[in-house]
């Protein structure tokens, strides 16, 4: 691995929730700028745990997480950092129900990047454009499809400028056709140089987009390899069951 090249160094995370549960066992991971990783996994095995840890939204019982050179600790401007540089998109869409499209958008380019209205306003069209949704810009949420909702969930995480991007089954709320307008999304984000860890079930994309994959069960990495030999060549019993049951 070339340090200097490393955008997520999560080394030995622990979480435990209430009752003893044990989400993440001494987990570690390291993405590549420009890296697609993808986690899959059953249910319960730690994904979206391990997500939500990487921008702060959890608390660890132990170990450390870098992102850009920056490590989430209990410094203040340290997670705000991390929280700005690591977009995320959700199972639910999370957008402001009061705004329109447009708004939404904007909203954290002015709080958080300290833009004019005038230059939130310009890139705010330009990631519509980018999501293919440009004519929904004054459109108020329970206007559009959950596909298109999503849409702007993901250009409103864009707006912020981040390093990399975390994806949480960002299309399993959604119908199975709008499904592949998401995924489209993710797919160019991916041909452009975006650095990313997709959590999903959606094994087309994985093969195509993803550079590397990730089996997780139990908090646990049971198997990780480059995309080609995880699917063609798995070396793990428990993987081999797993793509028998998803494939």
């Amino acid at each position: 691995m070339n340090l200097e090249n490393t955008m997520i160094e999560a080394s030995d995370l622990i979480k435990i929730f209430p009752g003893g549960v044990v989400a993440l066992d001494h987990f570690s991971l390291t993405v590549q700028r420009r890296e697609v990783v993808v986690i899959i996994g059953p249910s319960g095995s730690g994904k979206s745990t391990f997500l939500r840890c990487l921008n702060g939204l959890e608390e660890l019982d132990g170990g450390s997480i870098v992102i850009d050179n920056v490590p989430l600790d209990h410094h203040g401007k340290n997670r705000l950092f991390i929280r700005r540089e690591a977009g995320m998109v959700f199972q639910s869409f999370n957008l402001f129900p009061h705004m329109t499209v447009r708004e939404n958008i904007d909203l954290a380019q002015v709080r958080v990047r300290k833009k004019t209205r005038a230059q939130a306003g310009e890139m705010t069209m330009d990631l519509l454009q980018k999501v293919g949704i440009v004519e929904k810009a004054d459109r108020y949420p329970h206007e559009l499809s959950g596909g298109q909702q999503q849409r702007v969930a993901i250009a409103r995480a864009l707006a912020l400028e981040p390093k990399v991007m975390l994806f949480d089954e960002a299309t399993s709320a959604l119908d199975h056709e709008m499904i592949g307008e998401v995924l489209e999304v993710m797919k160019v984000l991916a041909t452009e140089g975006m650095t990313m860890v997709v959590v999903t079930h959606e094994m087309g994309f994985a093969r195509e987009a993803g550079n590397r994959i990730v089996l997780m069960e139990a908090g646990r990495i049971i198997e990780e390899a480059p995309t080609a030999q995880f699917f063609e060549a798995p070396r793990e019993e428990r993987t081999k069951s797993f793509l028998r049951q998803i494939l």
